[in-house]
């Protein structure tokens, strides 16, 4: 038996400036020893990028108190847990949180994200592993009930544990914590983004891009995280890294003659 604290290991991908990470960090340190490790600027949208072409650099920062290790790192949020796994922690954390995230990372969004790419990547390495996303994209959120739930699901995970592969996708509304009516375990909706392209010209005449769209979600289903965040649930979806089409492989071995 060990009286040892579990190693817990913050990063993001809003940056380790960005008031998610801070209040993520608060309450990581009520279960554990937390290092934190986490890019030098943002990196949403950076998916499962890895750092290949250039160099990485870490610096030491004191933005947590002195009592918290935590660096910043010029890389993505991916690299962020490599190289603290790999140089700063030099062993396997026994958890690793990712988030708080300014924004959602329901449904299609979980593709796109630098926040459960983190996450994933710890999972890869055989940690268990949370991404957190409050529904809120200002830098003025209240990260009161997105803490509040953190608190309950990091309980839950240490003690419990997860099944091996599996991490957690964790969406909070953005609601007073008081009007959060609970935890819903969901699977992810159907759904995608609209995009498109909106054509610019430069003062030089040359022409530029920003990408734009809308959010359309197709899935009526009652047990989707979208469902769950539009009718004041946390939702919880469980992920895993393996994306074998267990379908496509029935499929495939049915109807094709190859």
């Amino acid at each position: 038996m060990t009286n040892e604290r579990p190693v817990i290991l913050v990063t993001n991908d809003d940056g380790i400036i960005s008031p998610g990470i801070k209040a993520l960090v608060e309450v990581a340190s009520e279960f554990g020893q937390v290092v934190v490790v986490a890019p030098d600027s943002p990196q949403s949208g950076m998916g499962h990028a890895i750092t290949l072409e250039n160099v990485l650099r870490i610096e030491r920062v004191h933005l947590f108190g002195d009592e918290i290790l935590a660096y910043q790192c010029s890389g993505t949020p991916v690299d962020c847990v490599k190289i603290a796994i790999n140089k700063i922690i030099k062993k396997k954390p026994d958890l690793c949180l990712s988030g708080i995230n300014h924004g959602s990372n329901s449904s299609i969004n979980v593709i796109y994200s630098g926040t459960l790419s983190a996450a994933m990547e710890a999972s890869i390495d055989g940690v268990k592993a949370i991404g957190f996303s409050l529904l809120d994209y200002s830098f003025e959120a209240d990260f009161q009930g997105a803490q509040h739930f953190a608190r309950l699901i990091i309980q839950q995970i240490l003690e419990n544990g997860l099944p091996s592969g599996c991490l957690l996708n964790v969406n909070i509304p953005k609601l007073p914590v008081n009007d959060i009516l609970g935890v819903k375990v969901c699977r992810q909706a159907m759904a995608q983004w609209e995009e498109e392209y909106d054509e610019r010209i430069d003062p030089r005449g040359g022409t530029y891009y920003w990408l734009t769209g809308k959010f359309v979600n197709y899935d009526n289903g009652e047990d989707t995280d979208e469902w769950a965040l539009a009718n004041g649930y946390v939702s919880i979806v469980p992920v895993e890294y393996d994306l074998t089409n267990q379908h496509g492989i029935r499929f495939l071995n049915k109807h094709w003659n190859i």
